[in-house]
């Protein structure tokens, strides 16, 4: 019995499942399954295509997309450009930083009052 290797990219067809899949990856924010992603992803869009919708050649995007690479972010973008995929920050929950108060004065050297830095510490208030 012969056996061939598994082509992820056969089974991508449609951009919903491209973009489910750039998701996926994306959400780990783990870059050595970004970049297979990506690989994948462009197999599937056909390559020469998607190099070029990517601003590169064909061999700098095998480049930067092989286990050895490492695709800048204008791949990134070139790739998600075309499956109408905009890159977005959600902040983690531990990453979460206290509201700056309104300043009055607008120069930006005034510090909150104690008060004001105790209520929003004390508060939990968050972005």
């Amino acid at each position: 019995m012969k056996t061939e290797p598994f082509a992820p990219a056969r089974y991508l067809t449609s951009p919903e499942s491209q973009i489910e899949l750039l998701f996926d990856a994306l959400a780990t924010g783990d870059a050595s399954y970004v970049a297979p992603a990506l690989c994948v992803i462009a197999r599937a869009r056909f390559t020469s295509e998607t190099a070029r919708e990517a601003g590169i050649t064909r061999e700098a995007l095998h480049r930067s997309l092989s286990e050895d690479g490492a695709p800048r972010l204008t791949t990134l973008l070139g790739v998600m450009r075309p499956l109408g995929v905009r890159p977005t920050g959600d902040r983690l929950p531990a990453h979460r930083v206290p509201c700056k108060q309104n300043r009055t004065s607008g120069s930006g050297s005034e510090r909150p009052s104690s008060s004001q830095a105790s209520s929003v510490s004390s508060s939990g208030i968050f972005c």
